[in-house]
């Protein structure tokens, strides 16, 4: 677990989140809400104010990937050392001028961008890479915020040499799915890892044999239980449905990762693929 980037316990805490046992995610989401409290506090006083029993604090910080409450508190003191001064991110009210809009929105969207590093793990980076730099096509999905990531992702990785697609909808996506080769990719992109028409797609694509990589915000959700490789990036919740907006700043993110080290494992083809594009471009140009 990452917890040397700032932002990133709270990242890592809130990827794992909906996966917890309700009472086990009423201590850390205590945690995220107070960390100062959380650091200081004993197994009692954290149990007492969270309504819960000490052995579930104990095994709460367990679930959470920390060897025990102590192990979490030692985390919590690094993570304040890596952003000193920082608070926990707010949200937006009724209330809140444009001004405090613009702030607020626009240093949430950075530090979420850079604790993904603590989601994001090397591992599951190399297998993604593995799976698309090879692949003869790539599908691509995602619906409502997630669709402009997976549109993203589309053109970019064409523009480098993979045949690469996004439909925009669940009908059509499930057609190209089910006729996917056993192990093509299919890259599904979802903040929640619940959406319906996105598991739809990846259902289909299972039942070709096809290989399903998630991009997604959470750990534990339905799409990451379908998925072969999981990459978890998330964004903070200003309110407002503001969570995935961050998230799919997070999520574009990953794609350009996954954008360059394409790239670089065929250099031959990306190359190739950029003069087309280049040519395109300047026709375009000339014809106006």
């Amino acid at each position: 677990m990452r917890t040397d980037i700032p932002g990133g316990l709270h990242a890592t805490v809130a990827a794992v989140l909906p996966g917890l046992r309700p009472s086990d995610a009423k201590v850390m989401r205590l945690v995220l809400a107070d960390p100062a409290f959380a650091r200081s506090a004993t197994t009692d006083e954290l149990a007492a104010r969270a309504e819960v029993s000490p052995a579930t604090v104990v095994r709460a910080a367990r679930a959470a990937g920390f060897e025990g409450f102590g192990d979490l508190k030692r985390a919590l003191v690094r993570d304040l050392a890596t952003q000193p001064g920082a608070a926990p991110p707010e949200q937006l009210t009724e209330t809140s001028t444009v001004s405090e809009i613009s702030e607020l929105v626009l240093t949430s969207h950075a530090a979420g961008i850079r604790a993904t590093g603590a989601t994001l793990h090397p591992a599951a980076l190399d297998n993604a890479v593995s799976l698309l730099a090879p692949a003869r096509s790539i599908l691509v999905f995602g619906v409502g915020t997630s669709a402009a990531p997976a549109a993203d992702a589309a053109y970019r990785w064409t523009a480098i040499g993979c045949r690469a697609g996004a439909p925009h909808d669940s009908r059509t996506a499930q057609l190209q799915a089910r006729q996917l080769r056993p192990g093509e990719p299919l890259v599904a992109i979802s903040h929640s890892g619940r959406s319906v028409e996105t598991l739809a797609v990846v259902d289909a694509a299972r039942t070709a044999g096809a290989s399903v990589l998630a991009i997604t915000s959470f750990a534990s959700s339905p799409l990451a239980d379908r998925a072969d490789v999981v990459l978890v990036a998330g964004g903070p919740d200003l309110g407002l449905q503001m969570a995935p907006s961050s998230s799919r700043l997070a999520h574009l993110a990953v794609v350009d990762i996954l954008h360059a080290a394409i790239s670089f494992a065929d250099l031959p083809r990306a190359r190739h693929a950029l003069r087309i594009a280049t040519e395109i471009s300047e026709a375009g140009s000339r014809s106006r």
